[in-house]
C-alpha cells in the first residue's frame, strides 16, 4: 500500500497543527486536494496534541488525516524564544508540591519530550524565590535536562536571589555565591555587566569587590552609569566616603551621571564625615549641569552649614530652596530651626516656626524640644506661650504631654504646671505619662498642696490612680514632715484604694520615724506584717533607724535579731545604723562587736561604716583603737573621704569634737552616717 504524504501548517480552532495527508480507495490511490490554509507562527502549548480524522468524499473515496502539534517555539522580534507560560506554571507547581519534587519533574519532562530553555529556567527561578530550592533546580537543569546549558541570565537570576536577605547565614550565603562564580568560570559562561552590578551589591565595599574589577577585565566589559552608582553606594554602605568620592570623580571623568538619590546619599555621607570641601564640590556640580537639587539635598546642606556655624549660609540655602519651588517638609523645617537655635537666634527661630505653621506643616515633638531648649538657654521661657499660641491648631494631647514632661525633667515646675493647666481644659481625656510627670514635678518642687489636688481630681480625665502616684506624694509629704496630710492620704488609700504596697509602708515608716513619731512607725510596721506584703530589709532598716535615733536602742537591737530570725540578712545600712546608735549611747564595745560580726558574716563595711566607728572611738578618747581602725580600712582598699580626714585631724590635735556633720541616708531619709 503506497501513500502520498504532505505536511501543512493550519489554524484550526486557535491551535497550530501539522497535517499528514494520504488518500486510499481499495487498490489505487487518488491525491487528496487540501484546501487553502493560512501559514502562521503562534505560541504552542507544552502539552502534545495528536489525533486521526477520517472522512469519505462524495465519490466514495476515504481520506485519513493525522493531526500533531508542531515543534515550533515562538520568538520575539529579536528572534529569541519566548517562554512558555503554561510550561513554567506546571513546573513551578511540581517543584512546590513536595519536599523532593525532582523525580516527578524529570518524569513529566521526559513524558512530554519537552526541553526547558534557559529563559524559561530563569523565569522559574524568579517565581520560586527560595534559595535552597532555587539552587537545587539550577543544578537539576544542568545535570538532568539533555542539552541544557546555563547562560548569564540564569546565573544572574540565581545570584540575585542569593543576594536577598534569607534564612542563610551571611558566611554560608557568601560561600554559595563564590562557588557559583567558580562554576560559571569553569563552564566558560561569560557574564554581563548586570552580573557585575549584582556582585557589587553583594560584596559591598569590602575586599571582595576587587574580584568584580578583575571580572570586568576578564569578560571585557564596560562599566556603565548604573555600575558606578552600585559601586558608590556599596562604599557608602561600608562607611567609606573617601572611596565613594573617588568613584564619583572617576564616573564624572568618564562622562557618566548620577541620579538625585545617589547624589543625596553621597552628600549626606560626606557631610556626616565633615568633608566640607567635597560636599561643596558635589553640590556645585549638581547645580551646574548634572542634577537639580531637591528638598532633601538642601536639607543636607542646611544641616552641614548649621553644624559648622554658618547659619547665614543655612538661611540662604533655605531661601534658595523655596525660590526654586521646593516645598520644605518637616525635616527641612526642623533642620533650619535647629541651626537657628544652635546660634541662639530666638526671634528668627520663632519667626520660622510661625512660617512653618502658616504653610500647614505640622510641628513634631522634636520641633518643640529644639525651641524649648533655646528658650531655656536664653532665659526666655516665658515666650513658650507665644509658641503654643502660634501652633494652636496643631496642639494635641501628645504635644501638651510632651511639653509638660520635658519641662518637669528640666526642673521648671511652675511653667510645667501652667502649661498643664492649659492642657487640663483642652482635652477630656488626659495623658497618663504627662500626669505622672506633673505629679512628680510638683512633689520635687515641694508643692504638695497642688500635688494632692491633682491626685484627687485626676479621675476626671479618665485616668485611674495607682500606687506609684500615691507613693510619690507620700514621699514628698514625709520629707516635709507633713504628718497630718501623710496620715490622711494613707487612710484614703486603705479606704478607697489603691492598696498600699511594700514601698508605701517603707515610706510611711521612714516618714513617721523622721518626725519622731515612733509609735506610729511601729504601728505601720505591724500593719505591714499583717498585710499581704511582708517586711523586707528596707522595712527593718527604717524601723531600726527610727527606734535607735529616738533613744530606744534595746528595741532596735531586738528588731535586728528578729530580722535575722525571719531569714533576712542584714546589709551594710543595717549594721551602720546600729553601730552609730550604740556609738551615740557610748556603748563602744557593742559597736566594735557589731563590726566584727559584720565582717564574720561576709558583709563588707564601706567608708561610711568606718567613719561612724572612727568618730565614736575618737570622741570617747580611744585614740589607739581609732588609729588601728584607720589602718584596717586602708587594708580593705577603701579610700578615705573628707570626713575621714576631719576625724584624723582631731586625733592629731587631741581635741575630741562633739559636733558632727552628717547627711541623710538616700534610702530611709534618716541620718545614719557622717557623709561628706
Amino acid at each position: 500500500m503506497r501513500h502520498n504524504h504532505r505536511r501543512l501548517a493550519t489554524v484550526h480552532g486557535g491551535r497550530l497543527f501539522s497535517i499528514l495527508l494520504f488518500a486510499t480507495k481499495h487498490r489505487y490511490h487518488v491525491p487528496f486536494q487540501s484546501p487553502n490554509f493560512q501559514l502562521v507562527n503562534t505560541r504552542p502549548f507544552a502539552t502534545k496534541y495528536s489525533g486521526r480524522v477520517v472522512r469519505e468524499t462524495s465519490d466514495r473515496r476515504s481520506v485519513a488525516v493525522r493531526v500533531e502539534t508542531a515543534n515550533i517555539l515562538p520568538t520575539d522580534i529579536r528572534g529569541y524564544p519566548l517562554p512558555r507560560r503554561d510550561l513554567i506554571c506546571k513546573v513551578i507547581k511540581i517543584l512546590q508540591s513536595s519536599s523532593d519534587p525532582f523525580p516527578d519533574l524529570s518524569e513529566y519532562l521526559q513524558t512530554l519530550n519537552v526541553t526547558i530553555t534557559p529563559a524559561e529556567a530563569s523565569e522559574i527561578l524568579k517565581c520560586l524565590n527560595h534559595p535552597h530550592l532555587c539552587l537545587e533546580f539550577f543544578r537539576f537543569c544542568s545535570s538532568d535536562i539533555p542539552n541544557f546549558h546555563h547562560n548569564s541570565y540564569t546565573y544572574n537570576r540565581l545570584l540575585l536571589i542569593l543576594s536577598k536577605p534569607s534564612r542563610l547565614r551571611d558566611s554560608e550565603r557568601l560561600d554559595l555565591i563564590l562557588a557559583i562564580l567558580d562554576d560559571m568560570e569553569r563552564s566558560g559562561v561569560r557574564g554581563s555587566i548586570s552580573t557585575i552590578n549584582i556582585l557589587i551589591a553583594i560584596f559591598g565595599g569590602g575586599a571582595d569587590v576587587e574580584r568584580c574589577f578583575a571580572l570586568v577585565k576578564k569578560w571585557d566589559l564596560q562599566m556603565n552609569s548604573y555600575t558606578y552608582k552600585c559601586l558608590l553606594q556599596a562604599y557608602l554602605r561600608s562607611n567609606n566616603p573617601n572611596k565613594a568620592f573617588e568613584v564619583y570623580v572617576e564616573l564624572r571623568r568618564r562622562g557618566h551621571k548620577l541620579d538625585i538619590f545617589a547624589y543625596n546619599m553621597l552628600l549626606d555621607a560626606l557631610a556626616k564625615d565633615n568633608k566640607v570641601d567635597q560636599v561643596y564640590k558635589v553640590f556645585e556640580d549638581m547645580k551646574r549641569k548634572y542634577c537639580e537639587p531637591d528638598e532633601y539635598t538642601y536639607t543636607i546642606m542646611i544641616r552641614m552649614t548649621g553644624k559648622i556655624g554658618k547659619v547665614d549660609e543655612s538661611l540662604a540655602l533655605f531661601q534658595e530652596m523655596t525660590e526654586k519651588g521646593c516645598t520644605p517638609n518637616l525635616v527641612a523645617y526642623n533642620t533650619m530651626i535647629q541651626a537657628l537655635a544652635k546660634s541662639r537666634m530666638v526671634d528668627k527661630t520663632i519667626f520660622l516656626f510661625s512660617k512653618m505653621v502658616k504653610n500647614n506643616c505640622r510641628p513634631s515633638e522634636f520641633t518643640y524640644s529644639v525651641i524649648l531648649n533655646v528658650l531655656v538657654a536664653e532665659g526666655q521661657l516665658g515666650r513658650l506661650d507665644e509658641v503654643v499660641e502660634l501652633s494652636n491648631k496643631y496642639m494635641s494631647k501628645s504635644i501638651y504631654a510632651y511639653l509638660v514632661r520635658t519641662l518637669s525633667k528640666l526642673g521648671h515646675a511652675s511653667e510645667a504646671h501652667r502649661l498643664f493647666c492649659n492642657m487640663w481644659g483642652f482635652h477630656d481625656e488626659g495623658d497618663r505619662d504627662a500626669y505622672k510627670s506633673m505629679l512628680g514635678s510638683l512633689c520635687d518642687a515641694g508643692k504638695t498642696t497642688e500635688a494632692l489636688d491633682l491626685l484627687s481630681k485626676i479621675h476626671e480625665k479618665r485616668i485611674s490612680t495607682d500606687t506609684v502616684m500615691y507613693n510619690t506624694v507620700l514621699s514628698a509629704l514625709g520629707k516635709l514632715k507633713k504628718i497630718s496630710d501623710l496620715h490622711d492620704l494613707y487612710e484614703k488609700m486603705k479606704q478607697d484604694g489603691p492598696s498600699p504596697d511594700i514601698f508605701s509602708y517603707n515610706i510611711l515608716i521612714s516618714s513617721f520615724g523622721r518626725a519622731g513619731r515612733v509609735s506610729e512607725a511601729v504601728q505601720i510596721f505591724e500593719e505591714l506584717e499583717n498585710s499581704n506584703c511582708k517586711p523586707d530589709i528596707i522595712s527593718f532598716n527604717s524601723l531600726i533607724n527610727c527606734l535607735g535615733k529616738n533613744g530606744d536602742i534595746d528595741e532596735a537591737h531586738m528588731r535586728f535579731k528578729e530580722m535575722r530570725e525571719k531569714g533576712l540578712s542584714p546589709d551594710v545600712v543595717t549594721y551602720s545604723t546600729l553601730i552609730e546608735c550604740f556609738g551615740k549611747t557610748d556603748k563602744i564595745e557593742m559597736a566594735c562587736r557589731l563590726l566584727d560580726e559584720m565582717l564574720a558574716e561576709g558583709c563588707s563595711p564601706n567608708i561610711v561604716t568606718y567613719n561612724i566607728l572612727l568618730d565614736c572611738l575618737e570622741r570617747s578618747g580611744r585614740t589607739a583603737e581609732a588609729v588601728d581602725l584607720y589602718a584596717q580600712l586602708k587594708q580593705q582598699g577603701l579610700t578615705p573621704d573628707s570626713f575621714t580626714y576631719v576625724v584624723l585631724e582631731r586625733l592629731q590635735s587631741g581635741s575630741h569634737q562633739k559636733v558632727r556633720v552628717r547627711r541623710k541616708n538616700p534610702i530611709t531619709g534618716w541620718v545614719v552616717s557622717p557623709l561628706r
